[in-house]
């Protein structure tokens, strides 16, 4: 399997099909198989999309307080729910590479596959919403010229990230480098170690 390829035809699909109803109390039914990695992918890129509308809302200016502080607080577990997918790629890919036999001068890399492919879910989503902008009907043409622009570099950048996603699990494959799985440790979302929620003085 290309898995570039795979996430992000997949992570396009997805966000085309958020837009259906554009509703982040949205319910989906997950198209792919349980426990498969289309599977984790697509629920990646879910929590992606409706995170990334999430934070449109919270910026109305009009925004009620008491709604905002509710959103910001759905917003947070959204980030957690999105690490620990993040979490659950990177863990199939140590799986996946689990008998290669490493290099003595094996390398390991700044940033897991799985933490490379969340950046390839949130290229997607602004690629999907800088084209809206492209597309705009009651935009000013230098508005349209200069997402234009930007449109471009996205697209670019998203080639260039699948590029070396796909050379870091060659190498990971052929034992060039090498992988580990860091679990987050976020301490304000832990009761025991938030001074806020454990009643530090």
């Amino acid at each position: 399997m290309n898995y570039t390829k795979t996430a992000n035809r997949l992570f396009d699909e997805t966000i085309k099909l958020y837009h259906v109803t554009d509703d982040v109390d949205a319910q989906v039914h997950n198209p792919y198989l349980e426990g498969t990695i289309e599977a984790d992918l697509f629920t990646k890129c879910w929590i992606d999309t409706v995170q990334w509308h999430l934070e449109d809302i919270i910026r109305d200016p009009e925004i009620d307080p008491v709604a905002a502080l509710a959103l910001k607080r759905r917003i947070d577990r959204s980030n957690q729910d999105r690490t620990d997918l993040v979490e659950k790629i990177d863990s199939y890919f140590r799986n996946l590479y689990a008998d290669v036999e490493v290099c003595d001068d094996a390398t390991i890399n700044t940033e897991s596959p799985a933490w490379a492919i969340d950046r390839l879910s949130i290229l997607a989503l602004k690629i999907y919403h800088m084209r809206e902008q492209v597309e705009r009907g009651d935009a000013s043409p230098s508005h349209i010229e200069q997402c234009q622009g930007k449109l471009a570099v996205l697209l670019e950048q998203r080639e260039d990230l699948s590029t070396a996603i796909d050379q870091l699990l060659d190498d990971i494959a052929a034992g060039r480098k090498y992988m580990k799985v860091y679990r987050q440790m976020k301490m304000y979302n832990d009761p025991a170690t938030n001074p806020v929620l454990y009643g530090k003085k």
